[in-house]
């Protein structure tokens, strides 16, 4: 049997780009004499439309569009991400499905029984469970179809689960010959060999070829990476769609060849790759050409800015400089050749007479070395912002914030100031990674100096001013953030690490202070590459009193 999958980039609510993406993939699969294509979840309403699903008229838009997939079918079977409406009379208005077509004619449904709520996944907001297995008549064989979260439940395969059933497996037990995954997994760092562990795993140990076919694309701050792949029944991997692009490919289940293209290892390389599709996904679905951002001469900055000009075209990026009276000079000279090495455009607009202005008519005290005016500092960063805002808003720029997840844990920025932005780049990224990325840049050709990468970080908003100053260091930050919110770590299993009882405390008190998750709570949209991330997966109040303390609560 031949399969091809389609692994497609969806906009949500853009029922003709996306039907035309299904159809464009049926077609390959007929130009390639395929007998089966296979398309990701939700392909026809794109996965994280969130409360678009619950609006009425999402159901008739979803069977007219329906009608014209099912015509496209002639003379093959196609697997197709949908969701169509519960019938019942009770429960949510929706079920999230796959349809299951074959030579113009709709076989049926297979509806997803499993419903997420964790990290960035909310499906039993806007899904009623499905209650029922099936199995579809193809050719020569019995086809099983488990929609994403109903093909992650492998006992064999998982030390914790958070289901008590298998539908997968059940449809295994049913005794399906094929068994087919349709996706909207979101990248993370590390999960695209996870997958492939798994899909290989459960091949093997149910002697059977399985499809597993990923969304691709990035969706506000989710960024789905494809990395879509076909097993044989002994568990070798004989298609691997590449990650972060549109992929059409078809096989033989029966070839017995493994393909010769593989996962990157590197977790550089993919977080890059992602937030490079992440830049670009958002620009273009939300109609920007053009970008522009702040380049201070720091390390975030322009990292951001290499990135920006990757993804969206270095003459359709510009870089503004906006020196204040505690710039220095070396910052100034750094972000001039960076831009020179990126082929960006820069332009200076000094705020030094705007905020001398300011702070004498509003009676601010002057920054000193070795003190502290937040006011002050404040002040010059909302300047900035506003420059920047107002040229987004006259050149219809997309604005891109460049604060690491380092600073943004511990709310060191500053509100209506570097906050500002239409997206958050790298508010996911910690520092010590933001690090790791510009080497990583760097590996060919120095693409940013080796002098932003070596200096000690500075906000430079007050005389001889450093990052260290006013947070850990971040190679002893980041350890513990990265445990926090990733691993989901409590404080003595973060001590049991090796790490300083009385700084993970402090650490700790300052992410969940009031004050910085109201900053965090009005960010712009963040690139997520991890779990649990800054953004939509981490659910906090602003209004608490809770303390981390030794001995617990």
């Amino acid at each position: 049997m031949r399969v091809t999958i389609g692994q497609i980039n969806t906009i949500n609510g853009d029922y003709e780009a996306n039907t035309a993406g299904i159809i464009r993939a049926i077609e390959f699969a007929r130009k390639d004499k395929s007998d089966v294509v296979v398309l990701p979840e939700t392909s026809i309403q794109g996965y994280t439309s969130l409360d678009w699903f619950l609006d009425r008229d999402v159901a008739r838009c979803v069977l007219g569009t329906l009608d014209r997939i099912i015509a496209a079918t002639a003379g093959l079977t196609a697997v197709v991400g949908t969701v169509r409406p519960n019938e019942t009379g009770t429960g949510r208005r929706l079920f999230n499905s796959a349809a299951i077509i074959r030579d113009q004619k709709l076989l049926g449904f297979a509806d997803k029984t499993l419903l997420p709520e964790y990290d960035v996944f909310d499906d039993p907001r806007y899904f009623e469970p499905g209650r029922e297995r099936h199995l579809f008549p193809l050719a020569d064989c019995k086809l099983g179809v488990a929609v994403c979260e109903d093909f992650w439940n492998d006992k064999t395969f998982w030390k914790e689960r958070l289901y008590a059933h298998d539908p997968a497996d059940e449809l295994i037990e049913m005794g399906a010959q094929l068994l087919v995954s349709i996706n909207a997994s979101p990248y993370n760092k590390g999960k695209m060999g996870q997958r492939c562990q798994m899909v290989s795993h459960r091949a093997k140990a149910a002697r059977l070829p399985i499809v597993f076919v990923n969304l691709v694309g990035g969706n506000d701050g989710v960024i789905f990476d494809g990395a879509s792949i076909v097993a044989d029944c002994e568990g070798k991997i004989i298609l691997q769609a590449p990650p972060f692009e549109e992929f059409f490919g078809t096989v033989d289940l029966d070839c017995g060849v493994a393909d010769e293209r593989c996962l990157p290892g590197d977790d550089i390389e993919t977080v890059r790759s992602a937030l490079v599709l992440g830049i670009h996904d958002y620009a273009r679905k939300n109609r920007f050409d053009k970008a522009v951002l702040g380049l201070s001469g720091g390390i975030d900055s322009a990292l951001v800015l290499a990135l920006a000009a990757e993804a969206l075209g270095a003459n359709n990026v510009l870089a503004v400089m906006m020196p204040s009276p505690y710039s220095s000079r070396s910052s100034i000279d750094d972000s001039v050749e960076l831009c020179r090495r990126l082929g960006v455009n820069v332009i200076e607009r000094p705020i030094t007479d705007a905020f001398n202005v300011l702070i004498n008519e509003l009676h601010l005290p002057a920054p000193t070395a070795g003190g502290r005016s937040i006011a002050t500092e404040n002040l010059q960063s909302r300047l900035r912002g506003n420059i920047l805002m107002t040229i987004s808003n006259a050149e219809s720029r997309l604005l891109l914030s460049t604060g690491n997840k380092s600073e943004l844990a511990l709310g060191y920025c500053t509100l209506y100031g570097d906050t500002n932005g239409g997206l958050a780049v790298i508010g996911d990224v910690l520092k010590t990674e933001v690090y790791a990325l510009a080497r990583h840049l760097n590996r060919e050709q120095e693409v940013i100096p080796a002098a932003i990468i070596e200096k000690r970080p500075s906000a430079e908003l007050a005389p001889d001013q450093f990052d260290d100053q006013s947070l850990p260091p971040y190679d002893r930050l980041d350890p513990i953030l990265k445990m926090y919110f990733e691993q989901k770590a409590t404080p003595e299993e973060i001590i049991a690490a090796g790490h300083d009882a009385n700084m993970i405390y402090d650490i700790l008190n300052r992410v969940e202070a009031p004050a910085n998750e109201f900053k965090r709570r009005q960010l712009p949209p963040t690139l997520i590459i991890s779990r649990n991330a800054i953004g939509m997966g981490r659910r906090r109040p602003v209004t608490h009193h809770y303390r981390r303390e030794p001995g617990g609560c």
